[in-house]
């Protein structure tokens, strides 16, 4: 969160940071993994979680918790750079705001 936490008096600073940690939806994280052909025990090893912790992010059963959501972010950041195209949400698929579980 780029040094801002929620109770910063900065309005605009409080947004940033939530916008900085949102996590794309789960199948795109999924896409991204696989345009970049990494399995799910790559991820979860360079992350630091059991490779069913980066299956269940991948189904939408659970969403990463920090530590592990800032280190599971930047990875998907950096994907999405890479891979543009892996990045887009499919029309029709669930949006962050849509989504249920743990956050």
């Amino acid at each position: 969160m780029k040094g801002c936490t929620v109770t910063d008096p900065d309005p605009l600073k409080r947004v940033d940071a939530l916008l900085d940690d949102l996590l794309p939806p789960p199948h795109v994280r999924a896409k991204l993994r696989v345009a970049a052909r990494l399995t799910q025990q790559e991820v979860a090893e360079a992350v630091g979680v059991k490779r069913l912790a980066v299956a269940r992010w991948e189904s939408g059963q659970t969403h990463p918790r920090r530590p592990h959501r800032a280190v599971y972010l930047h990875f998907l950041n950096r994907l999405a750079e890479r891979y543009p195209e892996a990045a887009k949400a499919d029309e029709g698929m669930p949006t962050p705001a849509s989504e249920g579980g743990s956050g």
